[in-house]
């Protein structure tokens, strides 16, 4: 398990069996767990989630589908602990999601 902490400060868990989850889905991800945790701990911008979730959002110039924003879904639920639901890289961040924080 990895602990990284989010824009507000609440420490985030990826456990060993989200990160199954997340590899088993998006197979491309597979060596990118660093990006993941630098995206929730130094996004460029989190936008609101569906159920209370967030979003941390992070551009990269090269990933193994070429430059893609990588979105890390992510709840916390209180002030002391979180966890990720999923990660994935994207075209762009959806335009209608609620930017909660931008760098």
């Amino acid at each position: 398990m990895i602990i990284a902490y989010s824009v507000n400060g609440v420490p985030v868990r990826l456990t060993t069996e989200r990160w199954k989850h997340i590899t088993s889905r998006h197979p491309e991800m597979v060596k990118e767990k660093d990006k993941v945790i630098d995206a929730l701990t130094n996004p460029d911008l989190v936008q609101k989630g569906d159920y209370l979730t967030l979003i941390a959002i992070k551009f990269h110039a090269e990933t193994p589908l070429t430059s893609k924003y990588l979105l890390v879904v992510y709840k916390e639920i209180n002030k002391i602990d979180g966890f990720v639901l999923t990660a994935y890289f994207t075209n762009k961040p959806l335009k209608w999601r609620e930017v909660l924080w931008k760098r």
